[in-house]
């Protein structure tokens, strides 16, 4: 299947509750400056139960990535967030993948919007994270140290 379409068919129920719900959004940009860890990034979110605690899937990169919980919603820059992203060497917040770790530390956030308007939030806002097309109007925010 094409990972785009699968994209899309994994994302979409939770898009289609989500704009059932009405919920007061809570904003996680500050975190995003990349001057923090994968645990500082994470750890807070979990404690508020903000998160679902159990992460949704786990790259072989050893990136961990985590639903908003249930009636929860986040933003990131103004557009909602489909999932938080990190990993922590060592870390037991963190599931390790197969394959070799992505850093030592990485945290992000994966968003509903396009790439060129998230990365222009993300400037404005005078972040250094790192901006990646994932399908179209699903773009990564991404701190990597």
């Amino acid at each position: 299947m094409n990972i785009v379409a699968r994209i899309i068919r994994i994302v979409s129920l939770p898009v289609l509750l989500a704009l059932g719900t009405a919920v007061h959004a809570q904003p996680i940009e500050a975190q995003l400056d990349c001057k923090s860890s994968g645990h500082d990034f994470i750890a807070p979110l979990l404690a508020n139960n903000l998160i679902q605690a159990k992460p949704m899937r786990v790259e072989a990169n050893s990136v961990n990535a985590f639903r908003p919980a249930n009636g929860v919603s986040l933003t990131a820059y103004g557009f909602k967030v489909y999932a938080v992203v990190a990993y922590q060497k060592d870390d037991p917040l963190f599931q390790r993948g197969k394959g070799e770790p992505i850093a030592d530390s990485a945290y992000g956030a994966v968003v509903w919007g396009g790439d060129d308007e998230v990365t222009q939030k993300v400037r404005e806002a005078g972040s250094d994270a790192d901006v990646h097309h994932v399908a179209p109007f699903i773009t990564a925010i991404f701190c990597k140290q």
